[in-house]
């Protein structure tokens, strides 16, 4: 990234398939990298379990490719998004060890239900992890971005954020409000930094469906309905909504991370950037 080199940049949700993808884009343009996940290795130790964060910390897989996409460094963070008291003990100790220019927050949650019949404690966690989340991210990490001049937050919201399903109505209520707070954080912080250092921006990326084991209880129903194989019932699902007939890479995300993060991109902030194959165009 011209005249970010080389950045710090978190990826919150990294071990998941969206945020693997983003590791591995972000390594390539030679970021220093933390990798936030929730789960803890049963070789992380006592001194992760107890701090929740620990740099001596790998995952042997992702950093391996990481590095070997080019990334100067891989670091992990650790702890439970929908508990804001470690989110924000977990923050206070990378900012204290890292310089972070760059937040990807690309965790998320998903459960399906009636609004009749969703229970109240899966509604509390869905909107803890997919949004109230971010906003804890935000207050940790925007102002340092401000007082360097430069800074890049994407969220990555959903196509749900911009338009509604049936059964989803916590996860459709997380994503509308991730997108008005970003455009919140985005007018707060539009007049940082100037055009040489490449300000601060704060943005949503919207991706319709992508082949993650959160889809696959839709691929599944559809195979048990129409007695089709699972190619089938992918390719009947994806008729439903997407024109493009294709999924969503977690590739095709992590691009357009990066090139959202180039300084001279200061100008695109508070959008909600559609990824799609057309869904939300008809």
């Amino acid at each position: 990234m011209s005249g970010i080199q080389p950045a710090g940049a978190l990826i919150i949700g990294g071990l998941g398939h969206i945020g693997r993808g983003i590791v591995r884009a972000l390594a390539g343009t030679g970021a220093r990298l933390i990798v936030h996940d929730v789960a803890v290795e049963a070789s992380a130790g006592r001194d992760a379990a107890a701090r929740g964060w620990n740099s001596d910390l790998r995952l042997p897989e992702l950093a391996e490719q990481a590095r070997a996409a080019g990334a100067a460094a891989v670091d992990y963070a650790l702890f439970d998004l929908a508990d804001p008291h470690a989110t924000a003990t977990g923050c206070r100790q990378i900012l204290a060890e890292h310089r972070v220019d760059i937040v990807v927050a690309a965790a998320g949650l998903q459960s399906t239900a009636p609004v009749a019949e969703m229970s109240r404690a899966v509604w509390d966690r869905i909107l803890a992890v997919n949004l109230s989340s971010v906003f804890d991210l935000m207050q940790a990490f925007l102002p340092p971005m401000a007082d360097r001049g430069y800074g890049r937050f994407i969220s990555i919201a959903s196509v749900h954020g911009l338009v509604a399903s049936t059964n989803k109505p916590a996860y459709v209520a997380a994503k509308h409000g991730l997108i008005g707070l970003t455009r919140v954080a985005a007018l707060e912080y539009a007049a940082a930094g100037s055009v040489e250092q490449g300000g601060v921006t704060v943005n949503a990326i919207c991706p319709g469906w992508v082949e993650t084991p959160l889809i696959e209880p839709q691929i599944q129903a559809r195979m048990a309905a129409d007695g089709a194989d699972r190619a089938a019932a992918a390719e009947a699902l994806l008729s439903t909504k997407m024109p493009s007939g294709r999924f969503v890479t977690a590739e095709q995300i992590g691009a357009l991370t990066v090139l959202l993060c180039q300084p001279q991109m200061h100008a695109l902030t508070g959008a909600a950037l559609p990824v799609d194959g057309g869904w939300t165009a008809q």
